[in-house]
This record gives C-alpha cells, sequence and structure tokens, in this order.
C-alpha cells in the first residue's frame, strides 16, 4: 500500500510533535519539516542526528540553517510539491499565508487551532465530525483546550445526549519556555464566553455552551471544570465506564496521587514518553459529582501535544484513508498507542 506523503511546516511546540506522530504511522511517511531559523527545537533536531529532512521556510536566510551545520534539503516550496498534505504549525497568521502555496500546487493542507477559521473548509475534530473531513482541500483543528473538552463531552453526547454545556478553563498562560510572556503572580479573568465554548458549538451545533476562562501562571497544562446538562440521566458509575472505554480519556485518581497537572506531567516522564508528552486528557474520578439533572467533572488539557491525535485523524479524512470516524479514529490510536492504560 503506498503510503500518504506528508509534510510539517513550522518545527515549534506543535510542529516538532506533529512530526513524531506522523512519523509513527504506519501507513504515513515523513517527507520533511520546514522552518525558518535555528530554535532550540531545530537544534535539537540537529543534534539527535537529523531524523528528519529540514525545509528552509525563507530560502533568502537558509544560511541561518547552514552556518550552524544544518543540513538543508530545500525549500518549503520544495517540500510542498513532494508532499500529499501539509500540516501547517506556523504561527498564528503565517498559516494563512502558506495556504497560497498549497493553493498554488494543488496540495491539501491541515492548519491549527490559532488560524482564524475561514482559513479551510472544515473546522474539524476527529471524534465528533470526521466525515465532514472527508476529501475535503483544507481542514482547521480547534485549539488543545476545545479539543480536549469535545473529546469528552462528544463522548456523553453519543451515550446519553447533551443539552448544554458550562465550562471554566483554568488556563495556563505559556507554554515551559516562553519567557516573552513574563513571570508573573497574578489570575487573569478573561471576558466570556469564551472562544472554547464557541468552537464547540461550531462543531457541535446541537449543544449550548458557554464558559469562563482565566489565566494562570503555570506551564504544565490547563483544567477545565464542566458542567453537563444531559438528554438523558446519567450517574457517576455510568459516566465512569464512559470515560474509562474512551482510548483519548485517561482517568485518574487523587487517591492514587495524581493531585494535579504537574503530577500527570510527571507521571509522562516516569512512563518514559518523550518530552513527557500526553496525547489524551485526563479526567479526575473524585471530581465527577451530581446536581439535580446536571453532572460536574474537571479534566486535565495537556497542551502541547493533546492535538496530535486529531491532526492525524484530519490526515486520514483528508486523504480518504479511512472514511468512517471509528475506522479513522482507531487507526491514528493504534499506532499512537493510545489507550494502552485501558483495562
Amino acid at each position: 500500500m503506498k503510503k500518504v506523503r506528508v509534510g510539517v511546516a513550522g518545527y515549534g511546540t506543535i510542529g516538532q510533535r506533529l512530526a513524531d506522530g506522523v512519523a509513527m504511522q504506519g501507513d504515513m511517511e515523513l517527507v520533511g519539516v520546514a522552518d525558518v531559523a535555528p530554535t532550540l527545537p531545530v537544534l535539537a533536531l540537529h543534534e539527535k542526528g537529523m531524523p528528519y529532512k529540514m525545509f528552509t521556510a525563507a530560502p533568502d536566510k537558509a544560511s541561518l540553517l547552514t552556518d550552524k551545520g544544518i543540513p538543508v534539503s530545500g525549500t518549503l516550496e520544495d517540500l510542498i510539491q513532494s508532499t500529499d498534505i501539509m500540516l501547517d504549525a506556523t504561527s498564528a497568521g503565517v498559516g494563512a499565508v502558506n495556504k497560497e502555496l498549497y493553493k498554488k500546487y494543488g496540495k491539501k493542507a491541515i492548519f491549527q487551532g490559532g488560524e482564524k477559521n475561514d482559513v479551510a473548509d472544515v473546522f474539524f475534530h476527529g471524534y465528533a465530525n470526521y466525515e465532514k473531513g472527508l476529501g475535503q482541500q483544507f481542514l482547521k483543528l480547534t485549539s488543545c483546550n476545545t479539543t480536549g473538552l469535545i473529546r469528552a463531552i462528544d463522548c456523553i453526547d453519543r451515550a446519553v445526549g447533551v443539552e448544554k454545556v458550562a465550562v471554566t478553563i483554568i488556563r495556563r498562560v505559556a507554554d515551559p519556555g516562553d519567557y516573552h510572556r513574563g513571570l508573573t503572580n497574578a489570575l487573569q479573568v478573561a471576558p466570556a464566553p469564551t472562544h472554547q465554548a464557541l468552537d464547540l458549538m461550531t462543531i457541535m451545533p446541537h449543544i449550548q455552551a458557554t464558559g469562563i476562562l482565566i489565566h494562570t501562571p503555570v506551564t504544565h497544562g490547563h483544567i477545565i471544570t464542566a458542567v453537563v446538562t444531559p438528554k438523558e440521566d446519567i450517574d457517576k458509575p455510568e459516566l465512569l465506564d464512559l470515560f474509562s472505554k474512551h482510548p483519548r480519556i485517561r482517568v485518574v485518581r487523587i487517591a492514587d496521587g495524581f493531585m494535579g497537572n504537574a503530577s500527570l506531567f510527571k507521571y509522562a516522564r516516569d512512563l518514559g514518553n518523550p518530552r513527557g508528552d500526553m496525547y489524551e486528557i485526563a479526567v479526575w474520578e473524585e471530581s465527577i459529582v451530581k446536581s439535580g439533572r446536571d453532572i460536574m467533572f474537571a479534566i486535565n488539557i495537556p497542551q502541547e501535544a493533546v492535538v496530535i491525535p486529531e491532526n492525524i485523524d484530519g490526515i486520514r479524512a483528508a486523504m480518504k484513508m479511512q472514511l468512517t470516524r471509528e475506522t479513522g479514529t482507531a487507526e491514528t490510536n493504534k499506532y499512537l498507542g493510545m489507550g494502552k492504560w485501558l483495562k
């Protein structure tokens, strides 16, 4: 079987993880990655022996890479022409510029949550609307928080239906190493409703959603609390059973030592996950409570890696590698090793 050829534009926080994720897929070939400068991820790639080919996104500045001894295999346009589909993980706004190159060469592309929705044909999530992405040229992924939130809400919705949801997002203020964000000792409240609630309704228009977001001076993950009004009553044991069977949701217990986001990050490092990455969201068993018809729970969003599985789903949908959400997500999960913790 011919493998789908994939390229990654932007080798930063998300791009390096997308490259790793694609390289793990048995039915895909990572052609290479593109960037403009010898950033720390690029320098680390070089020190590891250049397992991925590097292309320059700024041909007139290729010397920035070559002067560091980093071999350059060509330009971004060369990479695009050698692929079937591009994963664009560049800074917000750059993807819209790159889109013109993708159109020029008749290539498909997937953009990240930082781009505006109108950059793509479909606002995409692997579990919630996989079939809408089938054969499309341009898909846009949801943000990390929205991606994880939709996994949990979709899980409930497919079992008993969801009428509405209200969320509070305790948002990490920056990724590790983002010094430009500044060091603070304060919480900052953003205007409601959050874009994550609005984005959820775009993907799942049959659900009413609203939310509040609070920026916190931490780096290892967001925490979301969700109050869900189901269409059919569901109790805690039933919800636990649903979450416990989902290959992208890990149920954890405070009683076992999972005190918060830092506990999960440490656990991922103890497991030997590269960079301490987690593809799954985690839900705390002790956080699940009932209030009348409503049911409430808290989930952890590992912002650096959580969107990788849905990006891979997007490749499968756009390239029509699998034609249903069940088969597409199952292939992604298999190659990424999702759900290894399931009993």
